[in-house]
Formats: C-alpha cells, sequence, structure tokens
C-alpha cells in the first residue's frame, strides 16, 4: 500500500496495516517531506516522496487517500485510472459531483474502490448489521444515535479541519459517519434532513463542536443522530444506539460494558479494533474474496446526507438531500 497524506489518520492506518498479515507499507506521500520520511520509518523497507503520482506508481496494488477532502476526487481519481484500488478517507468529497467522478472512475476501471467509513467495522456495528440482515427486528422503522467523545478544546483540531472550504464544516466531516453507518444498517437513504449546531465548552472555536440531526429516509424511517466532542478527558467514549424495526429492537450502550481503570482512557470493547478489522476486509477485496464494504449508492447516498445536514446547520432550516445532488 501507498498512502498519500502523512497526518494523524495516515499514522492510523499504517498501525492498523503491521497487525494484518498480507498487507504491507511500500511507500508514503507527503508535502512536507520530514513528514513522509517520519511516517515511512515506522515500516521496514518503505519509501517516501512529495510526489502524489508516486503513490500509484508501479510496485503499489492499493493508493489509501489520506489528505484532506477538497484533494479526494483529484487523487482518488488518478489512482484508479493507473489501475490502482484505492481506500479513500472520508468524507468522499466535498460535494456529490466530485463523488460521481470517483464512483464513475472505479467502475470505468474496474478497480475496488473502499471508503474508510471506519464505524461500520467497529465490533458493536458489525453485530447490529449482522442482525438486522438476518431479520431480527424485521424492516428497520426508528433509530437513535449518541456518540459523545471526549476530545481537548481549543487545539484539539488544527487547520483544515477548522477551514469549511477544506473539511466540509463539521456536521458533514464527522456527520458522515453516522448517516452512513445508518444508510448501512438500515438498507435505505436519507432524503431529508434537520440539523442543529451547537457549541459546548468551547466557545471559541470557530466550528461547533457539537450538533444534532432529525434524518427521514425514502422509506418513511425516521433517525435521531447526536454527536458531541465535549466530554472533559480526551479518549472518552459514550455510545448509544437503538434501533427499532416491525418485529423487534436491538440495543447497546458502552455504559453497560465493563470499565477498565487505567492512566489512560480505554476505547469501550464495542468500538476498539476498527481500523485493524477495516484493513483485514481491504485485503479481503484485493484477494477477490470480498467486495468492498461500503457500495456506490451508500456511498454517494451518505455524502449526499452529510452535506444536506451542513446547509441545513448552516441556514437553520429542514433540507431535502436532493438540493444538494
Amino acid at each position: 500500500m501507498a498512502v498519500l497524506g502523512a497526518g494523524a489518520i495516515a499514522r492510523d492506518h499504517v498501525a492498523a496495516l503491521a497487525q494484518v498479515p498480507g498487507m504491507r507499507l511500500a511507500h508514503v506521500v507527503d508535502r512536507h517531506p520530514e513528514r513522509a520520511a517520519a511516517l515511512a520509518a515506522l515500516a521496514e523497507g518503505a519509501t517516501w516522496s512529495t510526489d502524489p503520482a508516486s503513490a500509484w506508481s508501479d510496485g503499489i496494488d492499493v493508493t489509501a487517500v489520506c489528505t484532506s477532502p477538497e484533494s479526494h476526487a483529484e487523487f482518488s481519481v488518478a489512482a484508479l485510472e493507473a489501475g490502482r484500488a484505492v481506500l479513500l478517507e472520508k468524507p468522499a468529497a466535498l460535494n456529490v459531483a466530485d463523488t460521481d467522478r470517483i464512483l464513475a472512475a472505479a467502475r470505468t476501471a474496474g478497480r475496488p474502490l473502499l471508503v474508510a467509513q471506519t464505524a461500520r467495522f467497529q465490533p458493536v456495528h458489525l453485530e447490529v448489521a449482522r442482525a438486522v440482515a438476518e431479520g431480527a427486528i424485521g424492516t428497520p422503522r426508528l433509530a437513535h444515535l449518541t456518540w459523545y467523545t471526549g476530545h481537548v478544546w481549543p487545539g484539539g483540531w488544527r487547520g483544515w479541519q477548522l477551514n469549511p472550504s477544506r473539511s466540509g464544516g463539521h456536521v458533514a466531516h464527522n456527520g458522515v459517519h453516522a448517516l452512513d453507518l445508518l444508510t448501512w444498517v438500515m438498507d435505505d437513504e436519507p432524503v431529508r434532513v434537520f440539523a442543529r449546531p451547537c457549541r459546548t465548552w468551547a466557545p471559541g472555536m470557530p466550528t461547533p463542536d457539537s450538533f444534532q440531526i432529525l434524518v427521514r429516509f425514502a422509506g418513511g424511517a425516521l433517525a435521531t443522530v447526536e454527536l458531541c466532542y465535549a466530554l472533559a478527558e480526551r479518549g472518552t467514549f459514550v455510545r448509544r444506539l437503538v434501533l427499532s424495526g416491525t418485529t423487534g429492537t436491538l440495543h447497546h450502550s458502552s455504559e453497560d460494558e465493563p470499565r477498565a481503570h487505567s492512566a489512560s482512557p480505554v476505547a469501550p470493547a464495542s468500538i476498539d479494533g476498527a481500523m485493524t478489522e477495516q484493513t483485514r476486509h481491504l485485503r479481503d477485496v484485493l484477494d477477490g474474496v470480498a467486495a468492498p464494504l461500503t457500495a456506490p449508492h451508500q456511498i454517494r447516498a451518505a455524502l449526499a446526507a452529510a452535506l444536506a445536514a451542513q446547509l441545513s446547520a448552516d441556514e437553520g432550516r429542514p433540507v431535502d438531500v436532493k438540493e444538494v445532488c
């Protein structure tokens, strides 16, 4: 694998690669030579460069696009056109037209495209999706998703993450995780959203740290999403999911799990190891024994819903998803 970008998320991918037999970091690209060299040094034999085209050169099987979102379409399309599989960080792009370009390039090249919607690979969500697919609750009709996360404010985010023209805005940038997850487990596409942003105890930050989204799906199902990054201690989590269908209900709360007591916060077992599981899945995709878990119509639907939610938060009104398509 070649990794394009050498920031924090790229480092997470490199750490996951080291845990998966059959996968190897071969090359790192970053515009900052010192960052590229430092990340490449974590894997024996890995090389580095500042030239993006080297991320899809001979000897590379898959290009991991880990740059900021405004460059996702350019780099993903180039890698696919060069015949490489692509692991693309979320959000897939900053608009639906660019997402369509990426999907078209993958379709034309006949190469795998996996968007790093890592929440899908958290153990609890894999189990919930499996249960829903097996008919445990009938047809999903209502979902309530709450993700509270500890972070350090201000300073927890930097640069492009605070610039809506580069990140898409906080609701789009991080809300796409939840909207993708619900699109997947409910097997339906959002058609209307209403989002409300909120600043909790970081009023000086240039972006709201928390938000809520009401979602209506094409089949009439409803969902509420609540994301908060204002828990006092970095690395702490509170996660809840209630999913009700026509014949039953699934429920999970991280508060019901055994809690480890250590000097540093420990992630709940229900969400731990997702990046490694995602990398195992990517290996299976490359080996031809699995299809990418993020299907093209889901990639498009989740991104469109996230962009619509951002527009709703910005303008303070409900937004039909088709407005951004």
